[in-house]
């Protein structure tokens, strides 16, 4: 356990230091003078991912995005092409085999990606506009992208918890210490109110109790196994219940909708800070812009739902569980088995996705408005504090699991 935790950290020690080495022939000056303040909440979103990676132009400027959109690709894919839902079904092996697509994949879309910020957002900052240092650049990025993905499958092998959801934990986390320096900057100098600041802090405590429930919360229900004799000896007769967690797709939906939702803005980079569709999605679909404000809280709300019950539907399967409940033995009491079964936790599971949903959705909002209200900038929201919360929560349930199987012929004896 000490030797896996140490590996964890060690791979986020790296992830942290190659975020800040920058890529070869970029002039700071330019790059700090393009993300000024009119554009720190469009960047905003790349910035979660890659822990401020992008906004500096390092070596890994594109992080894992290209990894976790390809990831969205592949399982919206899998629904609708039967050889990967074929795959898929496979167990172990299958499972490899749509983690080495999800792999190359990502690759490929981490190249497009590189190509366009090179040689369009990023084409200004950069010292040398020959065409071998903008290759050298594209080629940079695609290799830091590639070892950022590198990174978190090590963590999954060697270390704890899931490798790629630790490096977003880690990026995010990293911008706390800005955060709290300029709230206290803004303190100082009066720009910020006290009593400002002491509802933000309020709500936020508020939002990450409730977030602990939720992810925490599990709906019991319970089942009654008959009793069979065999031989001699009598089974069965005991109770139990099926833990159906209130939260069942835990941060995938909040990270996809920021992935789906960025990829306006992702284009509109690659066509340059001057052309006309730039302008536009920074007007109407950036989180910044106006009205793009509030049709981005709209569309943010409306994926996150969305996403939430795709998997809802694909994580639970009520069918199988009634099977092998009537396999078993087991029957939920006042419940026919067979059709009835399936109905009653279909109805269940459904009832537990829209609590999650509207509790995702509004958690995700609120504080990027309430922030706008308070004129605290923090650098991160509400989507920050799910994925964070709901990382470290994963996180501490992975050490407890590994803890048990360590101590589990001990605890026999």
């Amino acid at each position: 356990m000490k030797r896996k935790m140490l590996f964890t950290l060690l791979m986020l020690v790296i992830f942290r230091l190659g975020a800040n080495i920058p890529v070869p022939g970029v002039n700071k000056a330019l790059l700090e003078a393009m993300f000024d303040a009119n554009n720190a909440g469009l960047f905003g979103l790349f910035d979660m991912f890659t822990g401020g990676s992008f906004s500096q132009f390092t070596i890994f400027a594109l992080g894992i995005g290209p990894y976790i959109t390809s990831s969205i690709v592949l399982q919206l894919l899998t629904v609708a092409i039967p050889a990967l839902e074929e795959l898929a079904k496979q167990g172990e092996e299958g499972r490899k085999k749509i983690n080495r697509i999800t792999r190359y994949t990502a690759i490929g879309l981490a190249l497009i990606q590189a190509i366009g910020y090179t040689f369009g957002l990023f084409n200004g900052v950069l010292s040398d506009n020959s065409i071998f240092a903008k290759i050298v650049v594209v080629l940079v990025l695609v290799a830091g992208s590639t070892f950022c993905i590198w990174l978190g499958e090590k963590i999954d092998q060697n270390g704890i918890g899931n490798g790629i959801s630790l490096l977003i934990f880690a990026g995010i986390v990293s911008r706390i210490p800005t955060g709290i320096s300029n709230a206290v900057k803004g303190l100082i100098s009066g720009n910020l109110k006290i009593y400002a600041a002491v509802i933000f802090v309020i709500f936020a405590i508020i939002v990450i109790i409730g977030i602990i429930l939720i992810t925490e919360g599990t709906r019991k229900i319970p089942v009654q196994y008959a009793k069979r004799v065999v031989g001699r000896k009598m089974y069965g007769g005991q109770s139990s219940h099926i833990p159906m967690k209130v939260n069942q797709a835990g941060v995938i939906p909040v990270i996809f909708a920021v992935s789906l939702l960025s990829i306006p803005m992702t284009i509109a980079y690659m066509t340059g800070t001057d052309s006309g569709f730039y302008k536009f999605v920074y007007k109407y679909l950036s989180s910044s812009g106006n009205p793009g404000a509030y049709i981005y809280f709209v569309f943010n709300i409306l994926l996150i739902i969305a996403f939430t019950y795709f998997y809802g539907q694909i994580s639970l399967n009520p069918t199988e569980i009634a099977e092998n409940l009537k396999n078993n033995g087991g029957f939920i009491p006042g419940i026919r088995p067979g059709k009835p079964t399936v109905e009653y936790i279909t109805k269940v599971a459904s009832r537990l996705t829209i609590v999650s949903a509207i509790f995702l959705a509004i958690v995700a909002s609120i504080p990027t408005l309430l922030s706008k209200w308070t004129g605290l900038a923090t650098g991160f929201g509400g989507t920050s504090l799910i994925i964070a919360i709901g990382v470290a929560l994963d996180t501490q349930r992975a050490i407890e699991t590994q803890l048990v199987m360590r101590n589990y012929s001990g605890f026999l004896k």
